[in-house]
């Protein structure tokens, strides 16, 4: 995929608004030409993504952003070859803001409209740092996510693990909650965990022979220690009780991992999502991928967390493989990622 020389290098405009992100990204033959991102803070009061708000803001910043792109770029909406946008999965209000522009765009200029799926321009995302070897192992772990995923070829993808319940990236905002850091918790987490050391203790969650993935119980573990603590009247230690939650997740995640890659022949692992921007469990995979002599792809911090240039990334791939719909495509917040292929 992307190899063949004699493929069109389409100049893409790609909009990301799952969530709570407005991004907007100009892409020409692979290459981030802008790359512009409004992430919102207002959610802070909630500890968590308001849906109706999160639309609002999106409707509000989407023309500027789109504007700024095209400025930092110097590209002129007449230059654009093909409009893209995430149709899913995601807030169903958050996503109709990104695609309703996208269309209205590919209607004003005649250009193709390319619908992209979110949670496969995470994976492909890797291929910013290097072209794809298959078959592949994924493990894509963000807010609402936690997934391994197996690729025996470009854009066809297999399940074969989830989490039963909380995804990592929400085990971490809501563990960070509990002990009273703002939202995101994630990002404060892995920083206090670099500064703590092994003190507390909490148990593996759902350590077992399956592929899946369990971390409610690693909130109600945290939420015991810090009532023992209250109740002892012994002081917290919030940055040993953040690496203990740290760990325990990483800890969590390759195991499992772990005992996915021993069961075939992948030629490489891919991490992807929002939470494989942590520094702590970047470093356990790569030291894992140094050991075992196998290459591990990771995207660079900036593509980790949702962004257009993924968005854009797969458009452009999709350009010249029948990626286009017409603009009566729905999006669709529960869009399985079993249902995305593409012969490329």
């Amino acid at each position: 995929m992307g190899d063949d020389q004699n493929l069109i290098k389409p100049r893409i405009l790609a909009i990301e608004s799952s969530c709570d992100d407005t991004s907007v990204c100009l892409l020409h033959d692979g290459k981030v030409h802008a790359l512009v991102t409004a992430s919102q803070i207002d959610h802070d009061q909630f500890g968590g993504v308001f849906p109706e708000l999160a639309s609002r803001l999106h409707a509000e910043k989407i023309t500027l952003i789109i504007e700024k792109a095209l400025r930092d770029a110097n590209w002129k909406l007449s230059d654009v070859d093909a409009f893209a946008a995430t149709a899913g999965p995601g807030l169903i209000g958050s996503l109709h803001i990104g695609v309703m522009a996208a269309k209205t765009l590919a209607f004003r200029y005649q250009k193709p409209y390319i619908p992209v799926h979110h949670l496969a321009a995470h994976i492909e995302a890797g291929r910013f740092v290097q072209p794809f070897q298959y078959p592949l192992l994924s493990l894509l772990v963000s807010g609402g996510h936690t997934m391994l995923i197996e690729m025996e070829k470009p854009f066809h993808y297999r399940l074969i693990g989830q989490t039963r319940d909380d995804a990592a990236g929400e085990a971490f905002d809501k563990v960070a909650r509990m002990m009273g850091l703002p939202y995101p918790g994630g990002p404060h987490i892995d920083t206090l965990a670099s500064q703590g050391k092994p003190h507390y203790t909490l148990p593996l969650p759902l350590d077992d022979d399956s592929f899946d993935f369990s971390f409610s119980g690693l909130k109600t573990s945290v939420q015991q220690r810090l009532q023992a603590n209250e109740r002892d009247k012994q002081p917290l230690d919030q940055a040993d009780l953040a690496y203990a939650v740290q760990t325990t997740i990483i800890e969590a995640l390759l195991r499992k991992t772990k005992r996915a890659f021993a069961q075939k022949p992948y030629k490489m692992l891919v991490l992807a999502g929002g939470v494989a921007s942590n520094k702590g469990l970047r470093h356990t995979f790569q030291e894992w991928s140094k050991e075992a002599n196998f290459p591990l792809v990771i995207p660079p911090s900036w593509a980790c967390t949702d962004n257009g240039a993924m968005i854009a990334l797969v458009a452009e791939a999709l350009y010249s493989h029948g990626g286009a719909q017409p603009l009566s495509h729905k999006v669709d917040p529960n869009w399985s990622l079993t249902d995305v292929h593409f012969e490329v």
